[in-house]
């Protein structure tokens, strides 16, 4: 059986000066482009890349996202972006993931922690069915594996 950690996917960013605001820390929505770095870098190493999705017909945008702040991250910290699929169904996915830190004495810090729901659309932003294709290569990921799933509560 597989363990929930190897349905992690680990993505590394260091931050840039210009993802800081005047306050000298990241700038609150620059969260949603590390949880986009994850859930791209997920996909690309899983599924198949958004490059190949588009030349499919669809589009997955963002219909819902929620973050929570535990910590700030700094100019030239190294994150970890843990991204994790937590609910598919025929016409939507959902990611999880977790900002991380590491701090001396290897202690890893969580800085923010969050999720994304997408839907399918086709070009005409029309709802439609994930192509089979991918649903059978995200099924895998899930904590559970099902199709469609129904869990938890995305981001718990």
């Amino acid at each position: 059986m597989t363990s929930i950690k190897e349905l992690v996917h680990r993505s590394r960013h260091r931050v840039l000066y210009g993802d800081t605001d005047a306050a000298a820390v990241v700038y609150n929505a620059n969260y949603l482009r590390y949880f986009e770095l994850g859930r791209t870098e997920f996909m690309r190493a899983w599924v198949c890349s958004y490059r190949d999705i588009e030349q499919m017909g669809f589009v997955l945008p963002v219909t819902e996202c929620h973050i929570r702040f535990k910590a700030p991250a700094r100019y030239d910290d190294l994150l970890t972006i843990e991204t994790s699929l937590t609910e598919l169904n025929k016409v939507s996915c959902t990611f999880s993931y977790k900002i991380l830190r590491e701090e001396e004495g290897a202690k890893i810090r969580l800085l923010a922690k969050g999720f994304t729901t997408h839907a399918s659309v086709n070009r005409e932003g029309r709802l439609t069915p994930l192509p089979t294709e991918i649903a059978r290569k995200l099924q895998p990921f899930l904590p559970h594996p099902s199709f469609p799933h129904q869990g938890e509560e995305p981001g718990e």
